[in-house]
Formats: C-alpha cells, structure tokens, sequence
C-alpha cells in the first residue's frame, strides 16, 4: 500500500500544477487510508506537503506573469486569521465524539462530502462562460469573505482550497484560467505553511516521510505545470472529478456503513 500512496503523492502534485486545486483535498485520504495515519495528525501533515508543493509551483508560475498579487493579498490575509483560529481554538476542542462518529471518522466525512462538491465544480461545464457577464456589480473585496472560509477549511481539513480559490478568482475578478491557477497555487502554499506553523506544538512531525511524499509531490506539480499548456485541461478536470467524486463516495461508504 506504500508503494501506491509514493504514486499518490506524484498525484497529488500533478493535479495541483495542472489545475491549480483539486490535488490537495487527495492528501488526507493517502495518508490515512494508504500511510495509515491518524485523521487529526494527517490535516497537519497534509498542510506541509500541499504548502511546500505548491509554493514550487506558485513560484513558477510567478516567473511567468501568471500572479494576481490583488487577489492573493485578498484570500491570503483573512485566511490567514481563520487558519489561526482553527488550529489553535476550533480543533483542539472538538469533542471526541462527534455525531456518533470519533472527531477522526467525523473529520474523514467532512472530507467526502467537500470532494463531492469538488468533483461537481470540475465536471460541469466552466462556469465563466456563461456567467461572466451577470458578475460585474462585484467588487474584488468580495474575496474578503471566501477567504475567511478558505482558511477555516484549510485549518480544520488540511486542504488547500483551491476548488474554492479558483471559482472565486474567475468569477468575481474575472482572471484569465491560467493566472487563476497560478495565484491559486500560491494561496494555497501561504495558507498551508501558515497552518503547519500554527501546528508545530499540537503535533510531533515525522521530517523524513514528509520530506520524502513532498519531494515526489513537487515533481508531479511540475509534470503538470508543463503539461497545463499542452493537454486539453477541460477533459483532464472533468476527468478527475469524476475520480474525485468515485473517492469520495467510497470514503462515505466506508465511514458510515462499513464500520
């Protein structure tokens, strides 16, 4: 199961840099379901090895003018606070027992569920198209509010968000697809290394196997960052969000009925 989980990391990162999201929200269930990690340990293992691959990637796509620095000050700085917020206040007092289910289980159909509504944004049609001209009264301030969101997600779940940062940055500022990934990638490696800081005292960090999945994950971010302007991405997300939704329906299944 190892050897399947060091090709889920290569993934993980293909994703991130073909599409700019969607990769991450795989990490926590690799970890736990092929590593064998504790779900609550996994959010914050998954926050470093999302964080430092996309950065490689944001970094990149920086060298090629595809940032919005506008919006990434916009989602970065309230993420920020809410990430904050999660780690240090919201998840420690979890209770242990939440909803007939153990905060692991509960936080693993948390998971499922935001990949199933992750797999119905990338299977649909793209949204810009038909909507870009019912979006002009938005002002870009209206970012401010996603991404107090993002980061409670990012601090709760351990994904980056970017199934939220990219529909946010194309419909309400109307960014280009391929600077939309770009500044998404970005987001994502602020917010994610913020929450590994905010996590170094709730969590002992095991540096080898991190250092390991993230460097096979920064290779596929940067497969996927070559292949973004070679491939039809259109086919390739609706592809992976069926994928994505087959996931998440399967860890549905296995949390609620097959325990």
């Amino acid at each position: 199961m190892e050897i399947i989980g060091y090709l889920a990391a290569v993934i993980i990162g293909f994703m991130l840099g073909l599409a700019g999201g969607g990769g991450s929200i795989l990490t926590v269930p690799v970890l736990v379901y092929l590593f064998s990690i504790e779900p609550v340990i996994a959010t914050a293992y998954s926050l470093f090895i999302v964080g430092t691959t996309s950065l490689i990637g944001g970094v990149k796509a920086y060298t090629k003018h595809d940032v919005d620095f506008t919006a990434l000050s916009m989602f970065g700085i309230p993420s920020i606070f809410t990430i904050f917020i999660a780690r240090h206040f919201i998840l420690p007092e979890l209770p242990p027992v939440i909803a007939g289910l153990s905060k692991g289980n509960f936080l693993m159909v948390v998971f499922a569920v935001l990949m199933l509504a992750t797999s119905i944004f990338m299977i649909k049609p793209r949204m810009q198209e038909s909507t870009e001209k019912q979006i002009t009264r938005f002002k870009p301030l209206s970012l401010t509010l996603p991404g107090l969101l993002l980061g409670l997600i990012t601090g709760l779940l351990g994904a980056g968000g970017g199934f939220l940062i990219i529909p946010a940055l194309v419909l309400i500022l109307k960014l280009p697809m391929r600077k939309a990934i770009g500044t998404s990638l970005l987001i994502i490696a602020i917010n994610s290394l913020f929450g590994v800081l905010f996590s170094l005292k709730l969590f002992k960090f095991h540096w080898d196997f991190l250092l390991l999945l993230s460097g096979l994950a920064i290779a596929g971010v940067l497969i996927g960052g070559w292949l973004s302007s070679r491939l039809n991405n259109k086919q390739l997300r609706k592809f992976f969000g069926f994928f994505v939704l087959l996931m998440g329906l399967w860890i549905l299944l296995k949390e609620l009925l097959l325990k």
